[in-house]
């Protein structure tokens, strides 16, 4: 069954308003409210706007977000919100569709480009920001001086899903951990799932007791596993998506922060002042503030300032372009990833 609030809308098909006079829906992604990560910030971002831009709008939660996509948009659509904004990566085939018998509807889908006039597609640099996690990872795996490290360069990640957008950010940690020793180990898992913490934890027990020292998590909800399992293995996890720094004070050496609050405003705002950018791509990476370390508040004490120093000036060779961190959507796959 599909929980969604559209009780605000009704009507509104048979009157004449402006676009920006009809309420916004967000569409909440696999892993659901709640998940201290991607909805989370995503919401954060929609409130704020709403609030900020007098307008009103709801949010879209399913059980089964992805096999239901088509009936979830339509239902939106019928109801008569003005413009839909959707979280979920596997509905970019059903928006595609939907949206062009929809012409005065505006859409909004991130992480992919989908074509149509009412259509605004958002992109993250998270290669960049993840280019910089496996920098961090690799140095402070190596530093024996740092509490639980065991000096050799192996550490880990776990994708929620295989796919192009979860590859996006494993790549990107990859290559940054490469460019700190190429002769790194990088244990690469997938949970095949969002929301599961119970395989999160399972999992990322596994690869500390294979001996990695810092496991990325780019799983959504089943992440916060992965940070329990690091806290009890002494080791370190690194958060995704929102600052997870404090979900565990101390075990959380950073995290990759993506901005899909920033994304949700910069959509929102531009709808509320009728300048939506339907048919555009907006692209948010290290330059726009859309991805990039978090300000390491429980653990920066800890690492010695010559690591802090060289993962600055690989970011600030990233926004010169001396550095060009490889995008699997534009170029597939490196041959360091197998």
């Amino acid at each position: 069954m599909i929980s969604v609030l559209l009780g605000l809308a009704l009507g509104l098909g048979a009157i004449a308003v402006q676009a920006a006079e009809k309420p916004v829906a967000l569409i909440i992604a696999q892993g659901g409210l709640g998940d201290q990560s991607y909805n989370d910030l995503a919401y954060s971002g929609f409130k704020k706007a709403l609030a900020e831009y007098k307008l009103e709008g709801k949010t879209v939660e399913s059980k089964d977000v992805v096999a239901q996509a088509a009936d979830i948009l339509r239902r939106a659509s019928d109801a008569g919100f003005g413009l839909i904004v959707d979280l979920e990566y596997s509905h970019g085939d059903a928006l595609q569709a939907v949206a062009k018998d929809y012409s005065g509807t505006d859409y909004v889908i991130l992480n992919q480009v989908r074509p149509g006039d009412n259509v605004a597609s958002v992109l993250f640099e998270e290669q960049q920001g993840s280019y910089l996690a496996g920098a961090l990872a690799t140095l402070v795996a190596k530093d024996t001086a740092i509490k639980g490290m065991s000096g050799k360069p192996v550490i880990g990640v776990i994708g929620g899903t295989k796919s192009v957008g979860i590859d996006k950010f494993i790549v990107g940690y990859i290559e940054g951990a490469r460019a700190i020793d190429p002769d790194v180990e990088v244990k690469v898992a997938y949970s095949n799932n969002f929301g599961d913490p119970a395989i999160g934890l399972q999992m990322a027990k596994a690869m500390f007791d294979a001996g990695a020292n810092v496991v990325y998590q780019v799983a959504g909800g089943t992440g916060l596993g992965v940070i329990k399992a690091a806290k009890e293995a002494g080791k370190f996890a690194i958060g995704v998506d929102t600052d997870q720094d404090g979900v565990a004070p101390g075990s959380v050496l950073t995290s990759m922060v993506k901005r899909t609050d920033v994304a949700v405003e910069t959509v929102m705002k531009d709808y509320a002042e009728g300048k939506f950018p339907g048919g555009e791509t907006v692209t948010l990476g290290l330059a726009q503030d859309g991805v990039g370390l978090s300000p390491m508040k429980y653990t920066k004490a800890e690492i010695p300032a010559a690591t802090l120093a060289r993962v600055e000036e690989l970011r600030k060779d990233i926004l010169s372009g001396k550095i060009k961190v490889w995008n699997v959507v534009d170029k597939g796959y490196p041959p360091f990833f197998k």
